[in-house]
């Protein structure tokens, strides 16, 4: 990729110059109807307020129906009206799922699982990534739709690809063998350097050359974990260089136009904050389930994570689902209000546009029962209402455009580490890295507190809280980062199965949890995992404070020795009776806990809350009621408050009191107000400065 013509700054402000406000669309695909539908559609687009859609994502067998016969006569048309009524497209490169006659003249692109099975076209992303004859065909056809569309008027940004890692996120075929051993050589140089780094004394695995290197196909028993580790690092850059490959065609031929991929929430495949300098806006898919409790919890993590690997720009939500999905084994409808709700939550964290999954859908094919901007049913129907609703309200909102949001607390999140934790052969394989980050990050969520998900290697000197969950693979670097964070005055919470191996899945050795032993002042020497539905009496040590938390804990217990901490918890019962479950230790200026088990979900808000006060971390509003989310955008001179009532009651509202006087920027006239109250599902946008007028967004203020 050419990094001399990558100007993400410039080409930010561009969009957010053409949107000129939060912008609301759809994945539109007008090829699934007659063309006669496109007019409806627009007329519809106008009411709802639509100003971006993502277009042609899977339009490749129409533009390329053959090996370099390009027929760009029907988008040409699509594009045409789109420019004529004012909407931005987010134009595919088209290369998400290889057309039949790809797959016919070369079969070989197709992927292969683990277990040798060929999967076969009739789906998505039927290719390997490493591929040659699928990367260059991909680049032949990116070249021909950048050239066609270089210079027209409804062209805003770039979509490569789609949802990457998603479906096939790994290629265990001949040519990814290839592949794989050519990315080793680079990785080690020698194959002594990774013999050492596998490990591979253990089991006579010991390679003599890279030629004897194969990728970690199903094997009798338990494949080597350092190459499985490798397996997916390999996965996730030979995914990446076809995203590089298009992106450096798209920024030749329109080096002005940005450019973006979406990536889908939760996705354990692709390492967003590796793939995040090569974008120039990052773009995310959300599905949160309505059936699930707090399920708006784990998308709000989801936004931090975007946010913060964007180096905290503000991103859009490209895909999310008006109702129902249509992939789950029960397909959940949103209730009335919540679509409105979960939008404004993206807002709220960062987002400057939202966008669903889809417009209008087809009659056919298997996703015609995924909900839409359009039903079946048409316009008249709720759903349809609620939007063109939203979309009315995020026009009144232009000052939110390129906002951002300042929190003073970090949680650590590496895919890396994700990866190695829940690799097979493990004390147990219910330590799952998502799972344990929302441990952490829903205490803090129920606090008010703003929270920033960050990769090990952020920049940590403006956090004074950094929260650490489960971060079993930890580089003595990252380690050390750690320790000088808390010397120098921070406060540090890490919980179990923390810095257990380096970068190659081995152990730090001396004592768990490896190189954080001496910062949290404690060893631990064995693990004790618990069956499922195991718990344990936790109880509060005198002398820890008002009010040390009690509850119990389960998932697993550690055996904790104090090395210079102190137990802020402890267990209780006969057997492990008075032995830690929670340390605190003093480190230079700081402060540092470690947290040996799953606490209940009081006794670790407990904790957090008391981490959080150690820190001086206040939450974004002195006094939340339970189940109300607030957060700051904050612009040139101005702010945004944003209130989001999660509660699922239904007798009484909430009433919310502002440290000073707000513009309700929802309300005509804008009034101004000090106490706000919110119905379940409710919204409010306020800003600051109530006696001045509101900020707009314009092409030269952006």
């Amino acid at each position: 990729m050419n990094d001399t013509t990558h100007r993400p700054a410039d080409r930010q402000a561009a969009l957010r110059a053409r949107l000129g406000g939060i912008g609301l669309g759809a994945d539109y695909n007008p090829d699934q109807w007659p063309e006669a539908t496109r007019t409806e559609d627009l007329a519809l687009m106008a009411r709802a307020g639509v100003t971006v859609v993502n277009l042609a994502i899977f339009a490749g067998a129409r533009v390329e129906p053959a090996r370099d016969a390009y027929d760009f006569t029907y988008f040409d048309r699509v594009m045409d009206d789109l420019a004529a009524h004012g909407i931005t497209a987010d134009l595919a490169t088209m290369t998400a799922a290889p057309p039949p006659w790809l797959v016919t003249e070369h079969p070989e692109v197709l992927p292969v699982t683990a277990d040798g099975v060929v999967l076969s076209p009739g789906g998505r992303r039927h290719f390997c990534p490493s591929s040659p004859v699928f990367r260059d065909r991909a680049a032949r056809l990116v070249e021909a739709v950048a050239t066609h569309y270089r210079d027209h008027p409804a062209l805003g940004l770039w979509h490569v690809g789609n949802e990457y890692g998603c479906h096939v996120a790994e290629c265990f075929c001949d040519t990814s063998a290839a592949d794989f051993r050519r990315w080793l050589g680079e990785r080690y140089n020698s194959v002594d350097a990774l013999n050492d780094a596998w490990s591979t004394d253990f089991w006579s695995q010991r390679y003599a050359s890279f030629d004897q290197i194969l990728p970690p196909r199903t094997a009798p028993t338990y494949p080597n974990p350092s190459q499985q580790l490798d397996f997916k690092r390999f996965g996730n850059d030979a995914l990446r260089t076809c995203f590089e490959t298009e992106t450096a065609i798209l920024r030749r031929i329109t080096p002005d136009v940005p450019v973006t991929t979406n990536f889908l929430a939760g996705l354990k495949s692709v390492d967003i904050y590796d793939w995040a300098p090569t974008m120039d806006v990052l773009s995310l898919d959300s599905y949160p389930d309505p059936n699930r409790d707090q399920a708006h919890i784990g998308a709000a993590m989801s936004y931090d994570t975007i946010r913060c690997a964007g180096g905290g720009e503000p991103w859009l939500l490209t895909e999310q689902a008006p109702s129902a999905v249509n992939w789950r084994s029960r397909n959940a409808a949103k209730s009335p209000g919540r679509t409105r709700l979960w939008s404004w939550q993206a807002v709220a964290q960062g987002a400057d546009v939202i966008m669903y999954f889809q417009w209008r859908p087809s009659r056919g094919g298997a996703e015609k029962f995924h909900s839409r901007m359009v039903p079946h049913a048409g316009p008249d129907t709720r759903v349809f209402r609620d939007v063109a609703d939203l979309g009315r309200e995020l026009a009144r909102v232009p000052e939110l455009v390129g906002t951002r949001i300042h929190n003073r607390v970090a949680l650590l999140s590496d895919w890396h580490s994700r990866w190695a934790l829940e690799l097979d052969s493990h004390p147990s394989d219910a330590v799952r890295h998502s799972d344990r980050a929302l441990d952490h990050y829903a205490p803090l969520f129920d606090l008010g507190v703003g929270v920033d998900v960050v990769h090990p290697s952020a920049d940590l000197s403006d956090y004074r809280l950094v929260i650490v969950p489960s971060l079993y693979l930890l580089s003595t670097e990252h380690a050390d980062r750690l320790s000088r964070f808390v010397a120098g005055g921070g406060s540090l919470v890490v919980s179990f199965f923390s810095g257990i191996v380096d970068e190659c899945d081995r152990v730090h050795l001396g004592g768990y949890p490896g190189p954080l032993r001496e910062v949290l002042g404690i060893s631990v020497e064995e693990f004790r995992p618990a069956d499922a539905g195991v718990v344990f009496p936790l109880q509060g040590v005198s002398g820890s404070g008002d009010a040390p938390p009690t509850g119990t804990g389960d998932l697993r217990r550690e055996d904790v020795t104090l090395k210079g901490a102190r137990a802020e918890v402890e267990f209780a019962g006969a057997e492990w009776a008075g032995r830690p479950a929670a340390t605190v230790h003093t480190h230079g200026a700081g402060i540092a806990r470690y947290i040996a088990t799953r606490p209940d979900t009081a006794a670790m808000r407990g904790l957090i809350a008391r981490a959080c006060a150690d820190a001086g971390v206040e939450p974004v509003l002195p006094v939340l009621p339970r189940g109300v989310q607030a957060s700051i955008r904050t612009g040139d001179g101005y702010d945004v408050l944003v209130l989001l009532d999660h509660a699922d009651h239904a007798d009484h509202a909430d009433e919310v009191e502002l440290p000073t006087p707000r513009r309700d920027l929802l309300a005509d006239g804008q009034p101004t107000t000090r106490r706000v109250t919110l119905a379940p599902q409710a919204v409010a946008v306020l800003g600051s400065h109530p006696t001045e007028p509101a900020p707009t967004t314009t092409p030269e203020s952006a």
